[in-house]
């Protein structure tokens, strides 16, 4: 029995994401839980909380909730880089290549 050819054998998700254009949108909300995701880690690491951080920022509670909310995808890296210092950390910047 042959098989029927599969226009989709070969390509991925992300080329999926491109061709319906939400690539960007999910690479910066996967990017957000991970910043996220690593945040609440360091708070747990260092016993801190969002009221302690907030405090050594100089800024509001309400700020570290939208920081920590991996759904919240407006933040600057003026906010991010004062957190991560705030939690004995530094961020890294990268751009790579796409597949």
């Amino acid at each position: 029995m042959a098989q029927e050819n599969n226009p989709c054998i070969g390509s991925d998700f992300d080329d999926f994401l491109k061709e319906e254009g939400l690539y960007a949108e999910v690479n910066a909300g996967a990017a957000k839980k991970l910043l996220a995701l690593q945040l609440s880690r360091a708070l747990e690491e260092n016993s801190m909380t969002k009221t302690e951080l907030a405090s050594r920022m100089r800024t509001s509670r309400a700020v570290i909730n939208r920081l920590l909310d991996p759904a919240n995808l407006a933040l600057n890296l003026q906010t991010v880089s004062k957190a991560a210092t705030a939690l004995g950390k530094k961020i890294e910047i990268r751009l790579v290549e796409q597949n």
